[in-house]
């Protein structure tokens, strides 16, 4: 190995060996050719100088043998790629064949009769001199390929000069021969040692192109990998909610320009919720596979499916008629769902809400689309569920109304918008007043009025319900500081309390708060619960007790429309039952209302409860009812709700001073 060779890296050494075999192969036919070439030229010489002898016809035919020999070789190496499989055995064959080659060249001075330098023989020597050294220009491949070929040669005509010593001539000769060997040596092995640099440089950029390529492969596989993870939903292997995101605002923004439809269908689980309660996650994820497996079926091609989170997927459909594509869609999937779906050991119909809508005629953006699907999938749930809902401008209208109501409850709370209403209840038998029921009112300066469940509601979803409840419970305690001026000392003001409320916060404490502040009996302030939260022992019971015990009334609301426990109603001891006002509604004309009523007053007295009997609206009613037993009645017939100071006005209106002969005869008629 040449002395740039040593420190090659034994990585390196195999691929060399290929490189050098390869080049020296490739120029082997020109390198036969010229050989050839010269070994006529000189016999030629040797003919014209000497006249045709027998030894140098059998020379020059023993050195085409060997060129045939070595062609020979040349072509089996090619054939069976050995200089890619064996590159060293290749480079003996090789060198092997220079080596014969030059041992043939190196006998032609001996085939010459009497040979000197200074005849003929000067041209032959001439001829081998310069077939040494082109072998060592066309040999810088590998050193031992070109001096095999050169060196006997050139040892061949150092040892004729040196046996044919004629005076100073030869002398010089034979320094010049010995010269021209040292620098043909090192020449050659020069010449190989900058070959195999350039070849090392090669396979060094090459290895580091490699690498490279290597690196950059394993980068874009890493991205693709964590392009999958943020674009793809682990758990259904759908999209995920980012990409859909991107997906829909790309698609609004072609719909846009190209005038096309796109269709938003929403998809959500029915009761999801209570299948990872009670049978674990991995159940609640095999569901959610199953479902997202469901959809590609259904979907195919039509459009994009995608995992919002949850129990919740989407199917973005783009192009001409998207909207009944989608809808069809969503066809195929409600029949599919009917096929019970089978994790941990069980087996069940997962029912879907859906809701569909599109751009532009449902939305002008990309977040209003998928806002409107939205609410309409809330309006398939709200409408019993399992079904599939397209989005109605109503719906907006009625979200936005919703929105203005929670933006805008807690401010009215506060500067008094909101207002605390009364209804009078009078006793049928005698007209007087017996107590009130507070009621809430807001009318909103830009949507008008709102009713008291939108307010409820709205204030239970903005965490606002103790806030509200204690501010109307504020104006019961000061409506009820103000009835002992009014000649009602006793008169009792009812406070609805709804259900949830118990399980927000402590209603007890609160109540316990604001009357102690306002200096107000308990027993003057009537509790009104609905039967939901009679039978919620665990959320409502412990604090209904101390109410109870605290000496506050309680009645329950809208009586008749629930499941009460009579077990319930003793146990709390219940002190008025309020019958719904649907029973009172045409009572006068309805036999079975008639019955159900008077059922219910017998069951009030055997249990020592008041009845009160709501939406009394007309006199025949009002007799009917009286007729019955019920004892209490509220409703237009005898009063609207009215502000405080409307509701003062009243009570003082009627006052048998201020009441006029007629009405005081009118009223002992109907309450006789």
């Amino acid at each position: 190995m040449t002395q740039i060779a040593k420190p090659v890296a034994a990585k390196f050494m195999p691929e060399i060996r290929k490189a050098q075999a390869a080049y020296i192969v490739d120029g082997l036919p020109s390198t036969l050719t010229f050989n050839a070439f010269i070994a006529f030229s000189a016999a030629l010489l040797t003919t014209i100088g000497y006249g045709l002898v027998l030894p140098i016809v059998a020379w020059l035919a023993v050195l085409m043998g060997t060129l045939i020999m070595r062609d020979v070789a040349r072509r089996r190496l090619l054939r069976f790629h050995w200089m890619e499989t064996q590159p060293v055995y290749a480079l003996r064959v090789l060198v092997g064949g220079a080596f014969l080659s030059g041992l043939v060249w190196a006998a032609l001075p001996y085939c010459i009769p009497d040979f000197r330098i200074t005849s003929t023989g000067g041209l032959v020597f001439l001829a081998m001199i310069g077939i040494s050294a082109g072998a060592i220009l066309r040999g810088i491949g590998h050193s031992a390929v070109s001096l095999a070929f050169a060196l006997p040669l050139q040892l061949s005509l150092l040892v004729c000069l040196i046996f044919n010593v004629d005076g100073i001539f030869s002398s010089l000769m034979i320094i010049d021969v010995l010269a021209l060997m040292l620098v043909m040596v090192r020449s050659s092995q020069s010449a190989e040692s900058v070959f195999i640099s350039n070849v090392l440089s090669k396979l060094e950029a090459t290895a580091l192109a490699q690498s490279l390529g290597m690196a950059n492969e394993e980068i874009l596989q890493q991205n693709a990998r964590l392009e999958t993870l943020a674009n793809r939903d682990t758990t259904t292997g759908l999209a995920n909610r980012a990409y859909f995101n991107g997906r829909l605002l790309g698609d609004i923004a072609q719909a846009s320009v190209g005038g096309i439809e796109v269709a938003l269908l929403i998809v959500d689980l029915d009761r999801f919720k209570s299948i990872n309660d009670t049978l674990g996650h991995s159940a609640g994820d095999a569901v959610l596979r199953e479902v997202g497996r469901r959809l590609v079926d259904v979907v195919e091609d039509e459009g994009l499916i995608a995992r919002l989170g949850g129990d919740e997927f989407a199917v973005l459909v783009s192009g001409p008629d998207a909207r009944e594509r989608a809808a069809a869609c969503a066809a195929r999937f409600a029949e599919s769902s009917a096929v019970p779906i089978a994790y941990s050991g069980a087996q069940s119909v997962v029912g879907v809400s859906m809701g569909l809508a599109a751009y532009p005629a449902h939305a002008q953006s990309a977040e209003e689309l998928l806002a409107c699907a939205d609410m309409a999938v809330y309006d398939a749930k709200a409408r019993g569920r399992r079904q599939l809902r397209e989005f109605d401008p109503v719906l907006k209208e009625q979200a936005d109304r919703l929105r203005l109501i929670e933006q805008d409850l807690e401010h009215a709370i506060v500067s008094g918008q909101i207002e605390v209403w009364f209804q009078p209840q009078v006793l049928l038998e005698s007209g007087e007043i017996s107590g009130f029921e507070a009621l809430v009112r807001w009318y909103h300066p830009h949507i008008g009025f709102i009713s008291p469940p939108e307010i409820i509601s709205a204030a239970q979803s903005m965490h606002l319900a103790e806030k509200l409840t204690g501010y109307i419970t504020a104006g019961v305690c000061r409506m009820l500081n103000r009835l002992p001026g009014l000649d009602l000392p006793d008169a009792t003001v009812a406070l609805n309390v709804s259900p949830r409320e118990f399980a927000l916060y402590s209603v007890a404490d609160m109540l316990e708060l604001i009357t102690s502040q306002h200096g107000i009996n308990p027993s003057r302030l009537e509790i009104e619960i609905t039967e939901e939260a009679i039978l919620d022992t665990e959320g409502a019971g412990e604090q209904l007790k101390r109410l109870e015990n605290a000496g506050y009334k309680l009645a329950v609301d809208d009586f008749g429309m629930g499941h009460s426990s009579l077990a319930y109603l003793i146990s709390l001891k219940i002190d008025r039952l309020k019958i719904d006002r649907s029973f009172a509604k045409d009572v006068a004309a309805s036999r079975g209302n008639q019955k159900l009523i008077a059922a219910l007053v017998g069951l009030g007295r055997a249990l020592s409860l008041d009845i009160v009997i709501e939406g009394v609206e007309t006199e025949d009613d009002a007799a009917v009812l009286a007729t019955l037993g019920c004892r209490i009645a509220q409703g237009y017939h005898f009063a609207r709700p009215m502000p405080p100071e409307a509701l003062v006005a009243w009570i003082l209106a009627r006052r048998p001073e201020n009441e006029p002969e007629p009405e005081k005869k009118r009223k002992r008629k109907v309450f006789a």
